[in-house]
């Protein structure tokens, strides 16, 4: 294994909640509108000091997508996905972009999404579901 050399990134950056590696800039975010199972999750064009798992076929609440996981090169936690291959056409815009999940990220200001904030999330929209 030889030495590790990280990209440090300048501006709104978000990076790993584990040791502080930088993974993306707020620039990069296509959507922050998606959602995994804990809570939120971003939507980057581009993400950095990663490395990538196997693939795998994994069914989505969009469809069939093959995404591999994404893990921090600091610490090796995982931080989310990449987007493969999408088999709807409706998905195609996915393919090779990332997904990190924001219980598993800090924000550019240095705060955390708690799994608290994640299922207050869920709960007002099972709530606007009723309503």
């Amino acid at each position: 294994m030889g030495r590790l050399f990280l990209i440090t990134l300048q501006g709104r950056i978000y990076s790993c909640r584990h040791c502080d590696t930088h993974l993306g800039i707020a620039d990069d975010i296509i959507s922050k509108s998606f959602h995994c199972r804990h809570g939120r999750a971003y939507l980057f064009n581009n993400v950095v000091n990663i490395t990538l798992g196997e693939k795998e076929d994994r069914v989505m609440m969009t469809g069939l997508h093959t995404v591999v996981d994404i893990f921090c090169v600091g610490c090796g936690s995982n931080v989310g996905w990449k987007y493969e291959v999408a088999d709807e056409m409706s998905q195609k815009y996915k393919e090779g972009k990332f997904i990190l999940e924001r219980f598993k990220v800090l924000g550019p200001t240095g705060n955390m999404y708690t799994i608290t904030q994640a299922l207050q999330l869920f709960s007002d929209m099972e709530n606007t579901d009723d309503a």
